[in-house]
């Protein structure tokens, strides 16, 4: 297939492309600003409202990644900046795709888990209703802002993902430094669940989405297993062969990171990938210690 991408030098975006391509699919970018000389690339600026609908006649399925990071302290600037970029982003592209003469077959935008908010040990499916905060809010809108590419019977199928775990950004390679040095170890009560999901499993689950017709709607992208941060700290003390028994204590995310420690290092969300699942989706890495010892290289 034609392929629109966009975020595609994020985390996600940089392993999708390569992994499109050598499925044999034709990428193009759509971006900000130029990237290399040898690839398409549609410029765009979501937050003038600016995108070319001409520049996208003939793709045959978008992926939709783009958004501010939400890494760093919350403050009212970042948080507007993460919200526009995903809520206004999302509605721009989905206008855009709308009024084509020949619309895609199918966007595959992404989401977060965030949506469920901070939900203890309920278990968590794609029915479950948002919870409160920040990220459910942004996420309940950012789902929303797909509506007008949907009403143009474009499928649209919302990938909620969870934490993902890659050595080349996101919450491990943040981990990786002080639990090599052996200076890891819980967060908070260390009770809270944490969703993870494998880069290399991302991939394919977002290309299961662009070829699944049956597929649309939420979709939790997230391994059948999900653990509590105990665990979680516990199984990568021993892929690294390090003790990871030095706790940081709630206090200190909240004084450290403020609103975005609360609701991304402490909040509980317990999520099962019910549709991935249902839908004929197989993981290569459904367990968190062999997902890790591949990612980490270790045997």
């Amino acid at each position: 297939m034609r392929v629109l991408v966009t975020g595609s030098t994020g985390l996600i975006g940089s392993a999708l492309v390569p992994f499109l391509h050598a499925g044999g699919h034709e990428v193009v970018r759509l971006a900000r600003a130029p990237l290399r000389a040898d690839e398409k690339v549609v410029l765009w600026d979501p937050e003038a409202g600016k995108l070319d609908a001409s520049e996208l006649e003939g793709v045959e399925a978008v992926v939709h990644l783009a958004g501010e990071n939400i890494a760093g302290r919350w403050t009212a600037e970042k948080k507007a900046r993460i919200r526009n970029s995903r809520v206004r982003g999302t509605q721009v592209l989905a206008e855009t795709l709308a009024r084509l003469e020949r619309p895609p077959a199918v966007l595959v935008s992404a989401s977060a888990i965030g949506y469920y908010g901070d939900r203890g040990d309920e278990l968590l499916r794609e029915e479950s209703p948002p919870g409160r905060g920040f990220l459910a809010d942004v996420a309940t809108q950012w789902e929303a802002a797909t509506e007008p590419a949907a009403q143009r019977g474009i499928r649209v199928v919302c990938l909620r993902f969870g934490i993902v775990l890659s050595p080349r950004g996101g919450a491990l390679a943040q981990m990786l430094p002080p639990f090599r040095l052996g200076l890891g170890g819980p967060i908070g009560s260390g009770q809270q669940y944490w969703s993870w999901i494998a880069i290399d499993d991302v991939v394919r689950a977002i290309q299961h989405a662009l070829l699944t017709e049956t597929l649309r709607g939420p979709v939790n992208v997230v391994a059948p297993d999900p653990v509590r941060n105990r665990e979680f700290v516990r199984t990568l003390g021993r892929v690294l062969g390090r003790p990871a028994l030095l706790p940081m204590p709630a206090l200190a995310v909240r004084v450290l990171f403020g609103q975005m420690g609360e609701e991304l290092l402490l909040a509980s969300q317990r999520v099962e990938p019910i549709r991935l699942l249902a839908s004929g989706f197989v993981f290569q890495y459904p367990d968190l210690e062999g997902a890790l010892r591949h990612l980490l290289r270790k045997s």
